[in-house]
């Protein structure tokens, strides 16, 4: 899996960028560096991304702001868009061109979501509790490829077209990082029986994990490695699947855009997609951006009733993946269960505590 494990361990103070972007994003960012900083010491940055972004320098993303999170140790993002920046002018600037832009200049091409719905919220979910119960399941989706970066554009006969491409080594450097966060089983999903880029992505799949067995097989090789299966499944199935077996589920690979609508699905697993966090990780030299799944919210924005426990995750996620702190990654997630365990409810989860009063109890549990 790509990190910068030891990349920061020497470092005394690490550097931490945070792009709190919009709606509630600003709220749900300051609750998580609240809590950053009850677990060590960190030098934090500020720059503006997304509408914010646009509204003062005119683009979602600036230069300045790339280049300030290339030379960070990790990124915190809020969340970005609105409907003040809602445009059918595909000339205009919009704030998601920040979100794809980061990716893309950070070389970040894998992100993950893991799935695990904390015992507290099991009966949260619109799902019966014995459906969930022992879901513990990562989404690992290609994050730079496929239609969101291919070419687009509208013809003069009132048509639109969005291409969707993949090369195989694209397809093999995100497989190499959902084979290496399985435990049991790789279930790669695709729509191989309608799209040619499904079938290569099958294709390639199924030789990268023939040529991982046999690796594993090979004098001095680590044997664990050939315990992985792997299934095909396509995507319309994963769908359905992931609402009627959950806990079936190990790891799901999958292209970008069916795993931008899969782990959205999968979030309501966990009671709300407030709960969700995720890693975008790329290449060992490049720093990983850590954010929820939630989208801004701006109806909530302003009121205090945003739910920050998605974000404080995601710090959680840097401290393991992108700081090389594994056991403060812990006591910030042990914290978050705690809490739910004695009780803490923000409003999306059917309780009335404000975003203020679960930062509060989750440092309380630190």
């Amino acid at each position: 899996m790509p990190d910068r494990a030891g990349l920061t361990a020497a470092i005394s103070k690490p550097r931490v960028v945070a792009l709190p972007g919009d709606g509630i994003g600003p709220e749900v960012t300051a609750a998580a560096l609240e809590v950053l900083a009850r677990v060590g010491d960190f030098e934090v940055e500020a720059h503006p991304i997304g509408g914010a972004a646009i509204d003062e320098h005119g683009v979602a993303l600036t230069d300045e702001t790339l280049e300030g999170c290339r030379i960070a140790d990790a990124i915190l993002l809020g969340a970005v868009g609105g409907p003040k920046w809602d445009s059918t002018d595909p000339a205009a600037p919009r704030p998601e061109q920040g979100l794809l832009g980061l990716r893309k200049g950070l070389g970040l091409y894998a992100n993950l979501r893991p799935v695990r719905p904390s015992p507290a919220l099991l009966d949260a979910s619109p799902l019966r509790r014995e459906r969930i119960e022992a879901t513990d399941l990562m989404v690992v989706r290609e994050l730079t490829g496929g239609i969101y970066f291919g070419e687009r554009g509208r013809t003069g006969a009132g048509a639109a077209f969005d291409t969707c491409a993949y090369s195989v080594p694209e397809i093999e450097r995100i497989a190499e990082v959902a084979f290496r966060s399985a435990r049991r089983r790789v279930t790669s999903v695709d729509k191989a029986n309608v799209l040619e880029t499904s079938r290569l992505w099958r294709e390639t799949v199924e030789r990268f994990a023939g040529d991982r067995r046999r690796a594993a097989r090979g004098e001095g090789a680590d044997p664990r490695e050939d315990d992985v299966e792997l299934e095909h499944m396509l995507v319309d199935n994963a769908a359905m699947q992931l609402i009627s077996r959950p806990h079936d589920f190990d790891v799901i690979l999958t292209e970008n855009m069916f795993g931008d609508i899969l782990s959205d699905e999968a979030a309501m697993l966990t009671g709300s997609i407030g709960m969700l966090p995720s890693a975008s990780l790329g290449v060992t030299d490049a720093p990983g951006v850590f954010e929820p799944v939630h989208g801004s919210a701006p109806d909530i924005a302003g009121t205090g009733r945003a739910n920050p426990l998605a974000t404080i995750g995601s710090v959680a996620m840097m401290l393991r993946f992108g700081l090389d702190r594994p056991a403060e990654a812990e006591g910030v997630e042990r914290a978050i269960d705690e809490a739910l365990a004695d009780g803490l409810r923000t409003p999306d989860l059917g309780g009335d505590a404000t975003t203020a009063e679960a930062t509060a109890a989750v440092i309380e549990r630190l």
